[in-house]
């Protein structure tokens, strides 16, 4: 599929999204857009891209459709409901949910595309702001192998670590994988830079040496930085990780398998929601000390 016969339709332009739209925007290709607010839509349409009202008509036109919404039950209206893709696409459609969903969803959505003959992908990521802006970001896929082979240009250029996981779900469970280990580490790296500052140490100097040694991480190297600047932002969502956390832990019940560390992540990132800090970036556990 070249990019002149290519029309890419995008659903979610959120803190992600946006960037991850336009790489492809400026990638040359046909980018339709569709998001709860069209003013967030703005600065994406202003480079080029072509606005459509609604889900329904953007199925009716693209020919592939990728989603970043923010929680399961928006995947599901977007793509099971009456006036979502799959009902509204054309058959060959490739529809490639890039959205922190479930499993279980990930294979309803593909079976059902698969009766439509459209291919369904799961290709959540992981990176944050950083990794959409740079086009860096991690990719795990799911779904039908030759599927995943025909739309892996496309992927491209929103990440670089893409890696095929098997079947439809697979991608959402290392996801699932990807959040639990940054969940235990977040509250590692909070741990020791707030000891190093009750030390009464430079805690930017205590961040040159530890980064490079065994307790590095990317979320070290990458969120430390805003805590000791009192950026509190969003790269991602609180509320979205706790979203995350919370399937994280049903799938891991249902294997049987016990998550002290994810339980406890969830815990405080919950009293931190309870306390307003639902929109703040995940860096934001840092506060928890100050409670």
């Amino acid at each position: 599929m070249n990019k002149e016969e290519t029309k890419i339709g995008f659903i979610g332009t959120g803190v992600m999204g946006k960037s991850m739209a336009l790489h492809l925007i400026k990638a040359g290709y046909t980018v339709l857009l569709f998001s709860r607010t069209k003013e967030k839509a703005a600065p994406l349409i202003s480079q080029g891209a072509t606005w459509i009202d609604s889900p329904k008509e953007l199925a009716k036109q693209a020919n592939i459709v990728i989603t970043m919404v923010g929680y399961p039950d928006d995947v599901k209206s977007i793509y099971l409901g009456e006036d979502g893709l799959i009902e509204n696409a054309n058959p060959h459609t490739y529809l490639i949910d890039m959205t922190t969903s479930t499993p279980t969803l990930a294979k309803e959505i593909a079976e059902k595309a698969k009766q439509k003959e459209m291919y369904a992908i799961d290709a959540p990521v992981s990176g944050g702001d950083i990794g959409a802006k740079n086009g860096t970001l991690s990719i795990m896929v799911g779904g039908d192998e030759a599927a995943y082979q025909s739309i892996f240009p496309i992927l491209q250029y929103t990440g670089e670590n893409i890696v095929y996981q098997g079947v439809a779900g697979a991608g959402q469970h290392t996801k699932m994988a990807n959040q639990i280990a940054i969940a235990s580490n977040m509250i590692g790296v909070c741990e020791a830079i707030i000891y190093a500052e009750k030390a009464g140490l430079n805690s930017e100097n205590v961040l040159r040496s530890i980064t490079s040694g065994a307790a590095g991480s990317w979320s070290l190297s990458n969120l430390v930085p805003r805590m000791i600047s009192g950026d509190f932002s969003p790269g991602f969502y609180i509320k979205h990780f706790i979203k995350d956390m919370t399937i994280a832990l049903d799938e891991a019940e249902k294997m049987g398998m016990e998550t002290p560390g994810l339980s406890l992540a969830k815990e405080m990132y919950e009293k931190l929601a309870t306390d307003g800090e639902g929109e703040s970036g995940t860096q934001a556990l840092y506060k928890y000390w100050e409670r």
